[in-house]
């Protein structure tokens, strides 16, 4: 039986027999007897037969198939239904991708006399030779288009060599005793414009006049000393403290050096002759002056001087103390209000840098405000012609009591400041024209002098000399309250200036009149080359107008720069063929230069 059940286990299929059978068998002690009565007994022996294949079978899955492995249905074959099979898929398969990644990772492309080979071929040859005639092609193709561009766009001008009275506006202090006291004696002198110039510097201005302030006693020829500065000013070491100042603002200094200037009349006036010993102390004064640094002299009351040869020794002086961008000026002021005459002498000669007049003052003056456009066109237009290729300076006396004190007071300075600060040529401006400032209604000057007004303090600030109680009125007309006022004259002033020394077509630009069809607006155009360009409109009327501005090279929309009015937004654009203007206001307009 034993012999039988173990043959048909050898040729069959192995019975499973579980795994904690086994370890009942093993652990009971009602199931273990000593070893000699386990082998004695033939059932013990069966069991223990049984036990053995199915180790053995165990240990038969557990080899991996390959071909030494018998037959499926023979002895030892594990069958088909031990899952053999699947294991042996799944290893073949990761056998085949390692060898595959091998391949891979072993392949290094073709050697070099491979690609040597390849490229040797008639079609790659071809091929290159195509590519590289294109990228000829295609760059010369640029190169030439770059070349077309050039030279068909519009060249640039070459801009004009400028000195620096001619980049900006200039700040004239004419009566230093009216600027600032820095002593309590009731006059302005160095020291005290010394403390201003901060300010100053603030204006965007180039430079500034100063003077006279030589010594001078009233109609005393013989006790005048053109080269020593009247003590009631300061001294010399304090007038070279301001020069190092305004060095350090990047500020030119022109001192006014009117010989009389305390006396009634000119010295240079017909009745009097002009002798080799006066012509000697000007000469040796400007001399003096320009050793100490100052950037140009001023004469005042030159109309009646008949000798050009005087004026170009003078201005032969100034030129051989030029150096880089230090030039030397040599200013005229004249008190003609013709332009024949303001021109006549400086027709014969080139005895003068700049020239400067109240010749406008008329304007201002006019009694016809429905006329004062077309006159301001007529005295412009007709001064710059007779300047010709003359630099011109440009100023406005302050307007007067009844007019400053009018509620057209401030929106007519703000247009003459824009007035001057647009045409071609240098702007001139009194100090105190960039506040407003005037003789309060009621309250006439204390002396001829007009004093700065700085703040709301004793005296303005002007001065810590004593004053009468209550004789401080209330007024906006002070540096101090202007300057954080964004709509004020002083900021309209600064950004005027500002514009003025940055913008070419207001430094070197062609000045053209446009028509506007009514006799109280005067326009004019500003071009320079391919610049911004910049139209100007004043309405000079008292009320509102609209006009349609007129001339070829305008578009039809403009965006606003800039207004006397503050309310007025900028960069808004107008239309030029119905541009409507407030009372006493003016525009400057501007346009981008299109090809």
């Amino acid at each position: 039986m034993a012999a039988s059940k173990a043959e048909e286990m050898g040729g069959g299929e192995t019975p499973a027999v579980p795994l904690q059978g086994r370890r009942d068998l093993e652990t009971d002690p009602d199931a273990k007897g000593s070893r000699g009565d386990i082998m004695s007994s033939p059932a013990a022996v069966t069991d223990l037969d049984l036990r053995d294949v199915e180790l053995n079978a165990l240990d038969t899955e557990k080899q991996p198939m390959n071909a030494s492995s018998p037959p499926a249905g023979s002895p030892g074959s594990l069958g088909e239904k031990n899952g053999v099979v699947m294991v042996k898929l799944d290893e073949e398969e990761e056998e085949e991708e390692e060898e595959e990644r091998g391949a891979l990772a072993k392949f290094t492309g073709l050697s070099k006399e491979e690609l040597l080979e390849v490229a040797s071929t008639p079609a790659w040859v071809r091929t290159r030779w195509a590519l590289l005639i294109l990228f000829w092609l295609g760059w010369l193709g640029m190169l030439a288009g770059a070349i077309v561009i050039i030279v068909q766009a519009p060249r640039c001008k070459d801009l004009p060599k400028q000195t620096w009275w001619q980049k900006g506006g200039i700040y004239r202090i004419r009566n230093l005793d009216g600027f600032q006291d820095s002593n309590a004696d009731g006059r302005g002198d160095l020291a005290g414009l010394k403390q201003r110039m901060d300010y100053i510097s603030s204006l965007k201005v180039k430079g500034l006049v100063i003077g006279p302030l030589h010594l001078n006693p009233r109609d005393d020829q013989n006790g005048t000393d053109l080269q020593k500065v009247d003590p009631v000013f300061g001294s010399l070491d304090e007038f070279r403290e301001i020069l190092q100042a305004a060095k350090k603002k990047s500020l030119k200094v022109v001192l006014d050096l009117t010989p009389n200037y305390q006396s009634e009349y000119p010295w240079f006036n017909q009745s009097i002759h002009l002798n080799v010993a006066l012509q000697d102390k000007m000469k040796d004064a400007i001399e003096f002056w320009l050793k100490e640094g100052v950037s140009g002299i001023q004469l005042g009351s030159v109309e009646e001087l008949q000798d050009a040869q005087i004026l170009r020794d003078w201005k032969n002086l100034t030129e051989q103390y030029n150096e880089d961008d230090h030039g030397r000026s040599s200013d005229r002021a004249r008190e003609r209000k013709d332009p024949q005459g303001i021109f006549a002498l400086l027709n014969e000669t080139d005895g003068a840098d700049v020239l400067t007049s109240e010749y406008l003052a008329g304007m201002v003056k006019d009694p016809e405000e429905a006329t004062r456009g077309n006159v301001a066109e007529s005295l412009i237009s007709n001064y710059i012609q007779e300047a010709g290729d003359k630099w011109s300076g440009w100023s406005v006396a302050r307007l007067n009591v009844g007019e400053a004190a009018s509620p057209m007071g401030e929106p007519l300075l703000r247009l003459y400041h824009m007035l001057l600060y647009t045409l071609p040529g240098t702007p001139f401006t009194d100090y105190g024209d960039e506040i407003g400032l005037r003789d309060l209604p009621g309250k006439p000057a204390a002396s001829s002098v007009t004093r700065m007004q700085w703040d709301s303090s004793a005296n303005y600030g002007f001065s810590k000399e004593p004053q009468p109680p209550s004789s401080l009125a209330e007024t906006n007309v002070t540096v101090e309250q202007q300057s954080g006022d964004q709509d004020s004259v002083l900021t309209f002033f600064k950004q005027l200036s500002e514009l003025r020394g940055k913008e070419r077509s207001l430094l070197h630009g062609e000045y053209s009149t446009a028509q506007s069809g009514s006799p109280s607006v005067f326009s004019y155009l500003r071009v320079w080359d391919q610049n911004k360009r910049f139209l100007v409109v004043l309405n000079f009327a008292p009320r509102e107008i609209t006009v349609s501005i007129d001339h070829p090279d305008l578009p039809a929309d403009m965006a606003v720069e800039l207004s006397t009015d503050p309310g007025r937004e900028k960069q808004q654009q107008l239309a030029l063929g119905s541009l409507t203007l407030g009372p006493s206001e003016g525009l400057m307009l501007s346009f981008v230069y299109v090809a």
